[in-house]
């Protein structure tokens, strides 16, 4: 069973009751901070699930913030951290290979802080296919500036309704990882449109990404004892 902590407002977990009882210890999660499971029809204190006796329940007032704990008690690595408007601008340069090369980059990393996403395997069948596709295209690039006919086979029009049928497969999966991540492990509340990932998919990611790693960053800062 796992449980949420609610604090001024703000949503952390989920944790274990194992992951309750270090951090309460450790001072990052107040005894007074409210909890709740699924399976719980309301909020109570963390004293209360962890059967503390009223006296061991007493507020600890110098107790630490609570920023962004992790259930596993590990830290995450950072995102990648590249400016969007630097990846767009490669991206055009390259004609988009960039992109591509650099969604692998996201997927990978997403993929180690949650293992279970399926987002790096979608966007490499993608790859493959991109691929394929363009070594079609340049074939019939090929026979044009020969001056031959090119007929498009059934099959290289199939590869290329695949590849974009798998790419947006690979983009949500990847922002499904994403707001799992970002609420759950690191709960800092990302929210991702459906619509820009639609249109921008990686481009989109990476700004987002950014601004996750900016308060990451203030979190670590705030925390550093003075």
């Amino acid at each position: 069973m796992t449980y949420q902590v609610l604090r001024n407002g703000q949503m952390y977990g989920p944790y274990t009751l194992e992951d309750l009882q270090r951090y309460v210890a450790s001072g990052n999660v107040l005894r007074t901070d409210m909890a709740k499971s699924d399976e719980m029809s309301e909020w109570l204190p963390v004293s209360q699930i962890l059967g503390e006796t009223p006296a061991a329940a007493t507020p600890v007032y110098a107790a630490a913030p609570l920023a962004y704990p992790q259930t596993s008690g590990t830290a995450y690595p950072d995102p990648p951290n590249l400016q969007w408007g630097l990846e767009l601008l490669l991206g055009f340069l390259t004609c988009s290979l960039f992109v591509m090369v650099w969604n692998l980059v996201i997927a990978s990393w997403a993929n180690r802080v949650q293992p279970a996403s399926k987002a790096l395997m979608f966007y490499i069948i993608a790859t493959v296919l991109i691929v394929l596709n363009f070594g079609g295209s340049w074939g019939a690039i090929f026979a044009m500036s020969h001056h031959q006919h090119h007929h498009q086979s059934i099959l290289s029009s199939l590869i290329g309704i695949a590849s974009w049928v798998v790419r947006l497969i690979a983009r949500f999966t990847l922002r499904d990882t994403l707001e799992r991540h970002f609420n759950s492990a690191e709960p800092l509340g990302l929210r991702l449109s459906p619509v820009m990932t639609f249109f921008f998919g990686g481009i989109y990611f990476q700004y987002k990404l950014n601004e996750m790693n900016q308060m990451k960053q203030t979190l670590r800062y705030q925390n550093i004892p003075r």
